[in-house]
């Protein structure tokens, strides 16, 4: 895959390093929400059972992926970076249950014929594809009572639905530019309840 969203992915992960060897509790994996180390609720949000599988949408260097599989799920992520991926096996080479992927979130449900318990994205596709277009695919590839979580950083007060987001690629080179879809949580709820989710 050479498209130039997987290559503006691959600049993104130059500028992040690897993931720390432990969290504040001593924890060689875990599951991490925010972009604020050791902060926002766990793994519990997906209400996962050992055994259950369940997708990441955009997993990066794969640490949530490592945590689920690592607690016993069936857990597979995909991300357009391989350079993203490459971290993630280097870091957890060993880890049974954990399946990594380079896909586009789009593509990746035309390739399973197999419900998840879970689908979840962390500052992943699901921010970076339009919602239109996305929801659909989760929605009808979740099990019943099936859960999709998702978060990414507040939208900028007045700058809703597509944006552009700008990746630095170096000094003499133009930013790479993705698009994301930025909404208000009551918003994100009106328009995951049109797509056929309920409790939302």
């Amino acid at each position: 895959m050479t498209d130039s969203r997987s290559a503006a992915w691959d600049t993104y992960s130059q500028s992040k390093p690897q993931r720390r060897q432990t969290n504040a509790r001593g924890e060689t994996t875990w599951f991490n929400w925010t972009q604020y180390p050791d902060h926002g609720p766990g793994a519990d949000v997906l209400g996962l059972e050992s055994g259950d599988s369940v997708l990441d949408l955009g997993c990066g260097s794969g640490g949530n992926v490592a945590h689920l599989a690592a607690l016993g799920m069936k857990a597979v992520g995909i991300d357009l970076s391989a350079k993203q991926l490459d971290k993630a096996r280097e870091r957890w080479p060993d880890v049974e249950g954990m399946t990594l992927r380079q896909a586009d979130a789009l593509a990746c449900f035309g390739d399973t014929s197999t419900p998840f318990d879970a689908v979840y994205s962390v500052f992943g596709a699901a921010w970076f594809t339009d919602p239109g277009l996305l929801l659909p695919l989760v929605h009808a590839n979740l099990k019943p009572g099936g859960v999709f979580a998702l978060s990414q950083r507040p939208p900028v007060e007045g700058c809703y639905g597509c944006q552009a987001s700008y990746i630095p690629r170096g000094p003499e080179e133009d930013p790479a530019v993705v698009k994301r879809w930025d909404y208000e949580p009551d918003v994100w709820t009106l328009i995951l309840k049109e797509h056929g989710y309920v409790d939302v």
